[in-house]
């Protein structure tokens, strides 16, 4: 199975790298950008065929460490591969 976690921060959260980002598309000409919000992407391979069962693994991942569950919210995606 693979897994594919996207992480962000919760609305509300202040976002430093976003803000910083933001600021260099700015000084790059690129106008009408109103706000930047970055987060982080992982992709997992696992040995696990249920799709329930890797769900739920990845979901533990999530919450013990891929996730900062005070200030982040995160979303995960499982498929065959």
């Amino acid at each position: 199975m693979k897994a594919k976690v996207h992480v962000t921060l919760k609305s509300g959260v202040l976002d430093p790298q976003g803000k910083a980002v933001g600021h260099a598309l700015e000084s790059l000409g690129f106008s009408g950008v109103n706000d930047v919000r970055q987060g982080k992407y992982i992709e997992l391979d696992l040995n696990e065929t249920d799709a329930d069962k890797a769900r739920a693994a990845v979901e533990d991942m999530c919450r013990q460490l891929l996730a900062n569950t005070v200030i982040e919210n995160y979303s995960v995606e499982i498929a065959e591969g």
